[in-house]
């Protein structure tokens, strides 16, 4: 089977190898970071769950307009992610580069407290993609240090359970706030900048400044046996992570933003407004409980195949978004789209990570989510304007049908023979 970490193996500073069969220990470094990130979405999904509403509804904006914005906010990260995974491979230290991205998501926060109109929360909300852009590769290398190889994709799922505990409260503050005080946007940007700085706070004080790798130093004449290079970017695009990248990319161009999905249960549920936040809350709910056994069930098997499965999930999310607003039908749409979060999004940085060249890994892993957040931003704005033309449910299930085509391409793809990666070990 791909990838399968029961035969993978990887070499240790000292030369020595894993053992084939590790018992899992959770590292404290993950923990902290998943503490961060529980702390930065209650911040940013307490904003995100009302953000929809308030764009269409509030700001009167068309489905072509939200589309854009969605895609938008893919964008403006990855136009950054690249960049801050080589500079965190460059200067060999990550923490200070995710530090400068929370801390940017943080100041945004402020911003949104003063920001009026489309163009200022828009130049807001660019502002704190940035910052998510910067932060995400160095922050997941940083996993990828501290984690046991062996289950290193239970590692990220470990951290995304933490991440997800975080988007499933934020959400849940935005509603508790718009039951108490309907229509108050202020008083849920205020809670979102507390939760910010609290995420800086455990950063700063309680993640090691560590290096990812060990280099020789400037002027050596030698290098040491375990020293690794500078990466190259071009080293991105060569051999099996190639291929895993192509498959991401396309896969992401029909991949589209979750507000649609939830715009559309609305729509055909006649849901009120109130109920809005908390079709967070489900998705997010599902993604809790299966990121780790997720992660688990990619270490033992295939990390690039259940990240294809997952867009299987996805494509079923569709069709239940389409097929009408009763109970089974929203639910079934929450719990497949938690199921695809669950599949791919730590998965993704696991196998991105392993499959890095060596010294690469923040640049590998933040070059995979660019290709993945370009092609989010062509799928929402193309997605926008099929909803103008051709309506919610046609939209969906032409969105679901391409998607299910693609699946075995990919699959066939990252699967074939004289793929599958293993990581060099040390001369």
């Amino acid at each position: 089977m791909y990838l399968s970490l029961s035969e993978w193996t990887s070499r240790k500073p000292t030369g020595t190898q894993y053992a084939k069969t590790v018992a899992y220990k959770a590292s404290p470094t993950v923990l902290a970071l998943g503490v961060v990130s529980m702390l930065t979405d209650i911040s940013s999904e307490s904003v995100a769950a009302v953000l929809p509403l308030y764009i269409t509804g509030a700001l009167g904006l068309s489905m072509v307009a939200y589309g854009f914005f969605e895609g938008m906010n893919q964008s403006i990260s990855a136009i950054v992610r690249i960049g801050a995974g080589y500079a965190a491979d460059r200067s060999n230290r990550p923490k200070p580069i995710a530090v400068a991205g929370y801390g940017l998501s943080m100041a945004a926060r402020i911003g949104l407290l003063f920001a009026t109109g489309f163009g200022g929360i828009l130049a807001v909300i660019g502002t704190d993609r940035i910052g998510k852009g910067i932060r995400t590769a160095p922050r997941d290398a940083m996993i990828q240090e501290a984690s046991q190889p062996e289950h290193l994709a239970r590692s990220f799922g470990l951290h995304r359970l933490l991440d997800t505990v975080g988007a499933t409260l934020g959400p849940l503050l935005a509603f508790a706030v718009m039951l108490m005080l309907p229509g108050d946007y202020r008083m849920i940007f205020v809670v979102s900048l507390a939760a910010a700085v609290l995420g800086v706070a455990v950063l700063a004080l309680l993640v090691p400044n560590r290096k990812l790798v060990q280099r020789p130093a400037s002027g050596a004449t030698a290098a040491a046996p375990d020293a690794l290079p500078i990466p190259r970017i071009r080293d991105m695009v060569r051999g099996p992570l190639g291929k895993v990248l192509l498959a991401a990319g396309f896969l992401g161009l029909l991949t589209i933003g979750d507000g649609f999905i939830y715009l559309a249960l609305m729509e055909h549920g006649k849901l009120e407004p109130l109920w809005f936040p908390l079709l967070f809350v489900g998705s997010n709910l599902f993604f809790l409980v299966l990121a780790v056994p997720m992660g688990k069930l990619a270490d033992r098997t295939s990390r690039a195949g259940i990240f294809v499965l997952g867009h299987v999930a996805l494509a079923v999310a569709y069709l239940c978004a389409s097929a009408g607003g009763s109970l089974h039908f929203v639910i079934g749409a929450l719990a497949f789209l938690g199921t695809f979060y669950a599949a791919t999004d730590g998965v993704l940085a696991a196998l991105a990570g392993q499959l890095a060249p060596t010294g690469a890994t923040s640049t590998a892993i933040g070059t995979a989510q660019t290709v993945v957040a370009v092609a989010r931003l062509l799928a929402s704005t193309g997605f926008g304007v099929l909803w103008m033309v051709a309506g919610s449910t046609v939209a969906m299930l032409l969105a679901a049908g391409l998607l299910l085509a693609l699946v075995p391409v990919a699959w066939r793809l990252v699967l074939s023979k004289g793929s599958e990666p293993k990581r060099a070990l040390a001369s």
